[in-house]
């Protein structure tokens, strides 16, 4: 039997991938019979001038899938039992991805929301301190690890919350989960039913809007205004539903903060409805004017609140470690189910995280970022001022790690459409809702814009999509 194959190194596809193939296709157009010899492995080798190994793992792969039959002394045949049907069988292309996942593995596009500066972030302090971790690891590294979380990083949470936020609590009180959604999940799985009914920002944030909708909640649109969401209106529209999602400290998206009486209001229907309030403090670090605002939970004297930090905004989102703080009476109940749904972060990063904080590093480390994103943010404010100021009303809010830029008379939705296809990670606004379309305008992440001349540049590349819109 003489083979003609030709490999392409230009491809993908492993060579021994190639060679398999080839022989699929002989068998199936019948230039292979059943019960026909093959030829030995150093001697294909040879003839194709490949390595042995290469040659071995395509014979390997055929034997597997019951093509060839090894004989011993006899040699390798084309199996006899093969019928018709297998010889004449083609190979299944593979399929291509049609679902396109939030987030994709790959560096992120200018103006992404949601990300903090990667370019600035300690790689080699942390690298160093995660080689000290490995160093020094015992056999407690090797069991399998609490489900609320390893113990000294809730220890460094809850004196970071109680410093920094207003929020007293036990170690006991924090778990660590697997990113913001897996805190939700161990809300949903503790304390919700399907169909209860639950107030949600509008806008507001739709990884939670998401989640909740999977969960079976009844969701309830509640406006928000320039004093965060409205209260009053949640009352009038569900005044018994047992959930309230929001974001107090600087509300996504619109970057407002719940004003005093609004808190107070809404700490009180809790209290009066036995309901609960999710809190999600997802950037409130960083503030540039003014002194930072103190978190919902800090007002919380009826333990109606759950509260929810991430590191995915302060550090890097590769880490994947958020964090939940529940009232003390709840501690069992969430204990049972985070072991129930084995919400394992690993220990690792756990353990790195906790000694950033603890050596005094994650202080530092905000403190140089508020200074960076001051910055970052002026110098994208002033280019979209100047390229695109006739388009744009700029909503200048105090605190967060994105902008959006109002529009006059343009839909968001075919501006950040095409935003998009030239290379811009630009959001409408219009997405964000659920309810009815209050205003239309364009979400910008700034963090990662690494200079005044990037500014620009973005900006010019964004200001013909708004004329041509207009």
């Amino acid at each position: 039997m003489s083979l003609s194959f030709d490999p392409d190194r230009s491809q993908a596809l492993p060579i021994y991938r190639q060679l398999y193939q080839r022989f699929r296709e002989a068998i199936a157009n019948g230039r292979l019979q059943p019960g026909e010899r093959v030829p030995a492995v150093r001697a294909l080798a040879a003839e194709l001038n490949l390595a042995r190994g290469t040659v071995e793992a395509a014979y390997q792969l055929l034997i597997g899938e019951g093509y060839l039959s090894p004989r011993g002394a006899a040699g390798t045949v084309v199996s006899p039992q093969l019928t018709a049907q297998a010889r004449q069988a083609q190979p299944v292309p593979d399929a291509a991805p049609s679902y396109q996942p939030a987030h994709s593995g790959t560096l992120p596009m200018p103006l992404q929301m949601g990300l903090p500066a990667l370019d600035a972030f300690p790689r080699k302090l942390w690298n160093r301190l995660a080689a000290r971790q490995l160093r020094h690891s015992g056999l407690e590294g090797l069991v399998y690890p609490s489900p609320q979380g390893h113990a000294p990083l809730r220890t460094a949470i809850a004196t970071y919350l109680g410093i920094s936020r207003g929020i007293h609590c036990q170690p006991d009180q924090v778990f660590v989960c697997a990113g913001y959604r897996a805190c939700l999940d161990l809300i949903r799985h503790t304390l919700m039913q399907p169909g209860d009914a639950c107030w949600l920002e509008d806008p507001g944030y739709f990884m939670a809007r998401q989640v909740l909708l999977e969960a079976g909640a009844q969701l309830v649109p509640v406006p928000v205004d320039a004093e965060g969401l409205d209260v009053a209106c949640g009352v009038a529209l569900a005044p018994q539903a047992r959930f309230a999602v929001v974001t107090p400290t600087h509300q996504s998206p619109l970057g407002v903060s719940l004003s005093l009486p609004r808190r107070l209001a809404l700490l009180g229907w809790a209290g009066r409805q036995g309901s609960w309030i999710i809190e999600d403090d997802y950037d409130s670090e960083y503030r540039y004017r003014g002194k930072p605002l103190p978190a919902l939970k800090s007002l919380d004297q009826q333990e109606r609140v759950l509260y929810t930090g991430t590191f995915s905004k302060v550090l890097f989102p590769g880490l994947r470690l958020a964090y939940l703080v529940v009232p003390a009476p709840l501690v069992d109940a969430f204990a049972r189910q985070a072991d129930r749904l084995h919400n394992h972060c690993p220990l690792l990063h756990q353990a790195t995280v906790a000694t950033f904080m603890g050596e005094g590093h994650f202080a530092r480390h905000l403190n140089r970022m508020r200074q960076l994103y001051a910055r970052r943010r002026q110098w994208l404010l002033d280019a979209l001022q100047a390229q695109g100021g006739a388009h744009l009303q700029l909503d200048e809010q105090a605190g967060g790690m994105h902008l959006l830029a109002l529009l006059s008379n343009q839909d968001d939705g075919p501006v950040a459409a095409e935003a998009r296809r030239a290379g811009l990670a630009v959001q409408g606004l219009s997405g964000w809702y659920l309810g009815e379309v209050r205003r239309q305008g364009l979400l910008m992440g700034f963090t990662n814009v690494a200079s005044a001349e990037q500014a620009n540049d973005l900006a010019r590349r964004l200001a013909p999509l708004l004329r041509r819109a207009g």
